[in-house]
């Protein structure tokens, strides 16, 4: 699996009993060892009102980050735009790229967006999701529904204290095609006015799409001739659908003659399979605060999660998580990454790993690449 790359997603997780520049500082120094480790890619995801995440501006902890390392690439997971502007977005990665030139992924995502006049459907060859197994093995979980998240209390206050009063989401693709034509210098408005952003124009940056169903965000990406990077982690029951769809849309551009993909996976490596449940033991509580619209909590100790008195309904709403978190031995997690890989038929893989204690994190990394580092000899 020597030519499948590893990538790193990072949402700056705050530990319990620790503070948002801990978290801040645990990250740049592993996005350092990463580099060491050989991992190719070190992205940031943004999430806003989360107690127990400090990662709510990618571009400015990129900032940090690169200037703190030399050559692993960098980039978003995704900046989301349904309360940005393109021109923003652009400025913003127009200016770390003119100090960090050809480092930088500038992955977008749809959180918030408002969605267009026909919403996209997955074409026929996209097949649905369905619960069960891939032909190779790979857990395919329930598909969990998202609905009662996106009418909570803490996501509408959300959406009014990111964007200005009376302010309305540019619809996602016509969005996209005012990134790229801003980077391009080709940015023409109905009237005809021409905009060149300094600096911008010309960065050396890759555009991907992030998405978790075979729809809209496929479809963006695929029409486009864009990377795609498909979300695992976040939704493993739509995992198939995702880069079926995503193919089934892909045309040849002059960013790609073929479809790339990355898919996400959570992970969790020790030394050992029990040492590695030991220390994965928190994630179900985590996700728990994430999927009842409660924000993320503060990463907890396994002590603290295991005093959690979980009911029925707690445990139906993580369980798809915990099914398909890839915990344990080097060589098992491998063998797992391995066939993700293949089910999806991948061209990189984006691991988030997430231990209370930032030592366990490292060696976690540490362990995987060396694993993969072996396999490939």
């Amino acid at each position: 699996m020597s030519d499948i790359p590893l990538g790193i997603l990072d949402l700056v997780p705050i530990p319990s009993g620790a503070t948002a520049a801990d978290a801040l500082r645990n990250s740049i120094d592993l996005a350092q060892r990463a580099e060491r480790f050989g991992y190719a890619r070190y992205w940031f995801a943004e999430h806003h009102l989360n107690p127990g995440v400090a990662g709510t501006s990618p571009a400015v902890v990129l900032a940090l980050t690169a200037s703190a390392t030399s050559t692993i690439r960098l980039g978003s997971g995704a900046v989301q735009l349904g309360h940005r502007t393109a021109l923003s977005t652009v400025e913003e990665f127009g200016l770390l790229d003119a100090l960090h030139p050809g480092r930088l992924d500038l992955g977008l995502g749809r959180s918030g967006g408002r969605p267009p006049a026909q919403p996209a459907t997955p074409p026929p060859t996209a097949p649905p999701a369905i619960a069960g197994r891939a032909p190779n093995g790979l857990l395919i979980p329930p598909r969990f529904s998202f609905e009662h998240l996106l009418g909570s209390p803490r996501i509408a206050l959300q959406r009014r204290l990111l964007q200005l009063p009376g302010a309305e989401p540019q619809d996602y693709g016509e969005q996209i095609d005012d990134i790229l034509a801003l980077l391009a210098g080709t940015y023409r408005s109905p009237e005809g006015i021409e905009a060149h952003v300094v600096p911008g124009e010309g960065a050396d940056v890759e555009v991907w799409i992030l998405g978790s169903s075979g729809g809209q965000s496929a479809e963006a990406a695929g029409a486009r001739g864009l990377r795609f990077a498909a979300n695992y982690h976040v939704s493993p029951a739509t995992v198939l659908e995702a880069v079926a769809g995503y193919r089934a849309f892909f045309q040849p551009s002059e960013f790609l003659d073929k479809p790339h993909i990355s898919v996400s996976a959570d992970v969790v490596v020790a030394e050992d399979d029990a040492t590695a449940h030991e220390l994965a033991t928190g994630y179900g509580l985590w996700v728990r605060s994430i999927r009842t619209a409660e924000g993320a909590i503060e990463f907890p100790t396994p002590e603290e999660a295991r005093a959690h008195a979980w009911s029925e309904a707690d445990r139906a709403l993580v369980q798809d998580r915990i099914d398909t978190q890839f915990v344990g031995s080097p060589g098992r997690v491998a063998d797992q990454l391995e066939q993700l890989q293949e089910a999806t038929g991948a061209d990189e893989l984006l691991i988030t790993t997430i231990t209370h204690d930032h030592a366990d994190r490292i060696r976690s990394y540490e362990l995987l690449a060396e694993e993969w580092r072996r396999r490939g000899n």
